[in-house]
């Protein structure tokens, strides 16, 4: 806590000395341990309370202690900061250890904060940010509009959270030649903090610690969760954009982003769009503005994992499930793709839909097993404030499977009897994936279908294994129904019922705060490994059809279990070995040591 004193007449006439003037000198307070030569050619206006300043240079970045050539007004300013050539600095509560030079405007009003209208523009899914909110707060927030009383609840704890704005810049945080910050707070934190720098304008945001926006980034309402980096003249307005995200080079607008997306290439462009993260935009892809309703209230929607290719356009509304690959297209109409790890593909020659199911597993066991790690590897946050499933196999992507099996077996039925009536080749066909009158091919149906039973069979042992190593685990796992529910609400997997009870408590008044809230879902996230056993447990009886497992089973399923191991193992190597021998990549270098040099 920083004790603050009034300056004393000498004190006055010393700082007048070094080039200071202040509209009331009795409205400027220092400490004990303030050295005044440190304080020159400055304006001051309305309250101003100024901390220790020392002879000192600051290690990162190279900047002396001391605040100079800069319009100060209503401020508070921690110990041992670095103030330089800032041309007006009003209503902001500084922290200790930070930089701001060359700065044009900061400037803070409470009474100004907007909404954020995330995921459909015309603004009835808006959320106002408040200090703290996670990704999947502002989620629940958006997604349940339809319970009136929980709205008015969080409305409340939010206000609560506002009452003194946003004008707030955290310890060690480094600010540098930057057009304007308005109504912006930054997290606070000395080892993980936050980089402003080089031409930026950012107005109406939350940023946490350890972000990184830089290079003409322009943002306007947001929130940042930890290690999110825009840069290269990103234009971002009205998003949520979850922790360990990039954005550059881009657009986006409207949208809500959960944790581990990348976007980094020109001409990307998402709008009003709902990805819940573990996601890759590539270079052109046009996903927002091409409405097909009336007005611009459209949506899209897509699960974690969702990749669209090179130059991909997509119509609003879309939704995809987990995993979703698109091959490069202009796709001509709206989209529910309801098949998992896919592979979709627009064929104008043959004026159809071609859906792969279980592509990833089939094809790409490279990638699928990269992106079960690297995310979690890539994970630099200090607080963990949102909590996240990584593991692309879980009670989410699971369940979407088990749907996905069910319609490809309705689907090759059909299929079946089609060409037996009508004496033509069996051709599965898909229903409800596109909003037009051509059809949708699935590609590889009996494979996708059994490369799914692989996968849930994967997923099961998986867990089971490593809780009970290869012990026959205990039948009381499989009591009840399996729970086949769940949502992910901001990276963080949750079952439908105990959402449901969250909301009930919070209309109910048992979760009174953004506090409770958080506690809640804490207390969720420590139940979760349990959760996911069971749900394991129940997945393996469904797939055997039986309520339990016995010791013939377990030893069968013991038995399918490694030899799927085995199966992976051969698929990473073969993925890879594509790349290793592909002779148009080899042909970039002089001989196998420069390959490795350069690959390595």
């Amino acid at each position: 806590m920083i004790t603050y004193r009034p300056v004393t007449p000498k004190e006055q006439s010393l700082l007048q000395s070094y080039g200071n003037r202040a509209d009331n000198w009795e409205e400027i307070f220092i400490t004990d341990e303030t050295t005044l030569s440190l304080i020159q050619n400055c304006r001051f206006y309305g309250r101003v309370r100024i901390g220790a300043l020392q002879f000192s240079m600051r290690k990162y970045p190279h900047n002396p202690e001391g605040i100079s050539s800069s319009v100060l007004s209503n401020c508070v300013i921690g110990d041992h900061c670095s103030i330089s050539q800032v041309h007006l600095l009003s209503d902001y509560t500084v922290g200790s250890h930070v930089t701001l030079f060359n700065i044009g405007e900061m400037t803070a009003d409470a009474d100004d904060i907007s909404p954020l209208t995330v995921i459909n523009e015309n603004g009835g899914r808006g959320v106002v940010p408040f200090p703290g909110m996670t990704v999947g707060e502002a989620y629940l927030w958006a997604r349940y509009r339809g319970r009136g009383r929980f709205m008015e609840k969080l409305s409340e704890f939010a206000r609560k959270e506002l009452k003194e704005g946003l004008g707030l810049i955290g310890d060690g945080c480094v600010i540098r030649n930057t057009e304007a910050l308005r109504n912006v707070l930054v997290g606070s934190a000395v080892d993980n903090p936050t980089l402003i720098t080089d031409c930026v304008s950012l107005v109406d945001g939350i940023i946490e610690q350890g972000c990184w926006i830089e290079s003409g980034t322009i943002a306007h309402r947001f929130v940042l969760g930890e290690h999110v980096h825009l840069a290269f003249g990103l234009r971002l307005n009205d998003t949520v954009v979850g922790a360990n995200s990039t954005l550059c080079r881009c657009e986006v607008g409207h949208s809500m982003i959960f944790p581990a997306h990348e976007q980094h290439h020109n001409n990307s462009f998402l709008i009003a769009a709902l990805v819940m993260g573990q996601s890759n935009v590539a270079a052109g892809a046009t996903i927002g503005s091409n409405h097909n309703g009336r007005t611009a209230d459209n949506e899209l929607h897509a699960g974690r994992g969702f990749w669209p290719g090179l130059c991909c356009s997509l119509k609003h509304s879309s939704r995809f499930t987990s995993y979703t690959l698109l091959a490069k297209g202009d796709f001509p109409a709206e989209l529910n793709i309801t098949l998992p790890f896919s592979l979709v593909n627009n064929n104008p020659q043959k004026n159809q839909l071609e859906v792969m199911p279980a592509y990833w597993w089939m094809y790409n066991m490279y990638s699928l097993k990269r992106n079960n790690t690297k995310f979690a590897a890539r994970d630099k946050r200090v607080l963990k404030t949102q909590h996240i499933e990584f593991d692309i196999l879980a009670p989410d992507t699971v369940e979407e499977i088990i749907t996905a099996r069910h319609l490809l077996r309705e689907w090759t039925s059909e299929a079946y009897l089609r060409s037996r009536n009508e004496g033509t080749a069996v051709k599965v066909m898909g229903h409800g994936m596109e909003h037009s009158k051509r059809p949708t091919v699935i590609l590889k149906a009996a494979e996708g279908y059994q490369a799914y039973e692989e996968m849930l069979i994967h997923y099961s042992m998986s867990l089971l294994r490593k809780s009970y190593a290869d012990a026959l685990p205990p039948a009381s796992l499989g009591e009840g129904e399996r729970e086949a529910h769940w949502e992910n609400i901001g990276g963080q997997i949750i079952s439908k019922p105990d959402i449901e009870q969250l909301i009930s408590d919070t209309e109910k008044g048992v979760i009174n705060s953004w506090g409770d809230l958080h506690d809640r879902l804490n207390q969720l996230w420590q139940a979760y490994p349990e959760a996911k056993l069971r749900h394991a447990y129940k997945v393996l009886c469904l797939i055997t059809g039986n309520k339990t497992i016995d010791s013939e089973q377990w030893a069968n399923l013991l038995l399918r279990h490694a030899k799927i191991e085995e199966f992976i193992q051969q698929q990473i190597a073969a993925t890879r070995q594509k790349d290793d021998t592909n002779p148009f990549r080899q042909m970039m270098y002089q001989d196998q040591a420069e390959s490795d040099a350069v690959l390595k």
